[in-house]
């Protein structure tokens, strides 16, 4: 685990103009910089970096945060993914917390032996492929007769394993890996006699990369036609490659499957090179095994929607069955793509333009509705038993889905599509429920998945009539004001009309204290008890304290209450000579304002809960009488603040 002394340096030392900037082009904007928005397509720069605050916001997703939560942003890394990143960018060297075991000192030695050896063979293969004779004449002469360009067998590290038996044991043995390491990370086989042999000798090498971009293992492709070997091979299972957790082609494709918002799934390395050289950038493959949930879920890190692509032979057809039902269960949206017959996702990709290729994608991709129906009905004929089972199986893939909402809109389509009654088809769900297959009765769906449930909310009276909810709005205030001027000092008067100073901080504490008062917002009264824990240790907690916490709600809040979409312009008073007051120096008038406002609405809620007990039938003459006097106090009081309130105005 990274040390808070270590996360403190990161903090410190990366600048978050320097690591956006890697990724988006970014202009100076008065005391912000702005850019094109990296998670989607707009022509208007709404992306704002504050190098001042080291935070970011893009207006046009909502998302935002600090460095680091925009590298688990536009890379998907997980945060200490990102730490780590910022910390071998930076140079900064990593203190972990706890001293582990010996065994576990010992399994992360193993990890890391096994990563590195990985890198090792991969460099090794690259430069047999560019810079031996062998594989000019084999490798790279198979690569351009598929096609592919050198950006292409460059942006993908393709690389070539030689024919003799032993080139890269004797090779990685002298440069100090040892047989345990060799034989563990399945690159060479030793026999009995100590003999060995490279595994992925005489073949093309693929490498295959783990989600933040680390080679985890390889798959070959033997280019001889007349020897029983696998065409393909793998590496296998170790420490860091499992099979089922990794997908081809993710780790370029996930900048590209996040901004478009979709991800294109095939089945091989060649599905993938060529479609992503075609203008397919969003695509990834299963290379050649079943799909398996894990997989599934790296793509649910970075789009909810995803179109299968599949060549037009029928054994392959039924077989994807299993998978999109996978896909459903998961609550991703899925699509299904069948290729011309006699064309696969390689073949295809070749013969069309980038457009054609969005054309045809356009025109073609069905929902997996039709899809089952159209497979099944061709089977089924016109056999009322077979027909029977068609919608059966149809049925139980509608049940995978988790989406209460989604199910009916299924049902309502199936319904269309084989005739059927949308009741027979509700019945059929029930009996799955029963006989204990697959079915989710989650009416507790959540609409606002995503999205904060403490977020401010607008009750819609109309298309054109809202109603905002104030006492929201005041708290909204309240916690900007902690951000974004938390340790300003502000001149404040007393009851006694005497003058004294104090911090934001310090005096929104002080006046929740003195009255007892609590925010509504769970999130928000949160920020507010950590924010008295840290006045109680002599800190004050503002916006950039925030910022680097590790939960990503807070993160985002916090950028989004310290960053305005849009700033006045210096040339104001360089050029034009018109000073414009900047909102600092409205800070005490606005705590006052705020303050004062949030005690009359807590003031308007006691009223409106004392005004509730007087209907009590059984609150007595007396108790009744008394709690009229407190109604009255607290009008009266009320309407005092509210006096004073318009006089500050």
């Amino acid at each position: 685990m990274i040390s808070q002394r270590t996360i403190d340096i990161i903090f410190e030392t990366a600048r978050v103009e320097e690591v956006v900037g890697d990724f988006v082009v970014l202009k100076r904007a008065g005391s912000s910089m702005k850019g094109l928005s990296p998670f989607g397509n707009e022509k208007t720069p709404s992306f704002v970096v504050s190098p001042v605050k080291q935070i970011w916001k893009d207006f046009s997703s909502g998302k935002g945060g600090n460095v680091v939560t925009f590298l688990m942003e536009v890379e998907q890394f997980t945060y200490p993914e990102a730490l780590r990143w910022l910390a071998k960018r930076y140079n900064i060297e990593i203190e972990e917390d706890a001293e582990a075991s010996m065994e576990q000192k010992q399994e992360e030695k193993e990890r890391e032996s096994l990563f590195t050896l990985t890198e090792f063979a991969k460099k090794f293969f690259i430069n047999q492929l560019h810079n031996s004779e062998e594989g000019n004449l084999i490798g790279l002469s198979y690569f351009r007769e598929r096609g592919y360009t050198k950006e292409i067998i460059e942006k993908f590290e393709l690389g070539y394993s030689p024919k003799q038996w032993d080139v890269f044991a004797e090779y990685a043995l002298k440069n100090g890996y040892t047989k345990e390491l060799l034989e563990e990370s399945g690159l060479v086989n030793f026999k009995e006699d100590n003999k060995k042999y490279d595994k992925f000798r005489e073949r093309v090498m693929f490498p295959i990369y783990s989600f933040s971009g680390r080679a985890l293992g390889f798959g070959g492709r033997i280019l001889q036609n007349n020897v029983k070997a696998p065409k393909y091979l793998n590496s296998p299972e170790n420490m860091i490659y499992h099979k089922s957790k990794t997908l081809y082609g993710l780790f370029q494709a996930k900048q590209h499957i996040t901004k478009k918002d979709h991800c294109f799934l095939v089945e091989g390395y060649t599905d993938v090179l060529s479609l992503y050289q075609a203008g397919v950038q969003n695509v990834v493959a299963s290379s050649g095994t079943a799909l398996t949930v894990e997989q599934i879920r790296l793509i649910k890190r970075l789009t909810e929607n995803i179109t299968v692509m599949y060549d037009g032979d029928s054994a392959g057809i039924k077989a994807s069955f299993r998978g999109i039902d996978m896909i459903l269960e998961q609550e991703l949206n899925v699509k299904v793509l069948l290729l011309p017959e006699g064309e696969d996702p390689d073949s295809f990709a070749k013969k069309h333009s980038a457009t054609e290729i969005e054309e045809y994608i356009k025109d073609n991709a069905t929902d997996f509705i039709r899809f089952k129906v159209n497979v099944l009905l061709d089977e089924a004929k016109d056999d009322p038993i077979k027909k029977a089972a068609l919608i059966r199986e149809i049925v139980k893939s509608i049940s995978l889905i988790p989406n209460i909402i989604k199910r009916e809109v299924y049902v309502t389509e199936t319904s269309k599509l084989l005739q059927i009654r949308e009741e027979v088809l509700f019945k059929e769900l029930a009996q799955l429920q029963k006989s204990g297959d697959k079915y989710h009765e989650n009416t507790n769906d959540n609409f606002s998945e995503g999205k904060s449930k403490n977020k401010p909310t607008i009750s819609v009276v109309s298309p054109t009539k809202e109603i905002v909810n104030v006492q929201q709005t005041v708290e909204d205030e309240i916690i900007k004001l902690i951000f974004q001027y938390g340790d300003l000092e502000v001149d404040l008067k007393n009851e006694n009309n005497e003058l004294y100073k104090t911090t934001v901080i310090q005096e929104i504490i002080s006046q929740f204290d003195e009255n007892e008062l609590r925010l509504s917002n769970p999130l928000y009264q949160s920020i507010l008890d950590d924010v008295k824990i840290g006045l109680e240790k002599d800190e004050l907690r503002t916006g950039t304290y925030f910022s680097r916490l590790t939960s990503s709600e807070i993160v985002n809040l916090a950028s989004e209450m310290m960053l305005e979409k849009h700033s006045l312009s210096e040339n104001w008073t360089l050029k034009q000579g018109i000073h414009i007051r900047k909102r600092e120096e409205f800070v005490s008038k606005d705590l006052f304002d705020v303050l004062l406002r949030y005690i009359i609405l807590y003031i308007d809620n006691l009223i409106k809960d004392l005004m509730n007990q007087t209907k009590n039938p059984e609150i007595k003459a007396e108790e009744t009488s008394q709690i009229l006097q407190q109604i009255m106090h607290f009008t009266g009081l009320k309407n005092i603040l509210n006096q004073h309130l318009n006089r500050v105005i």
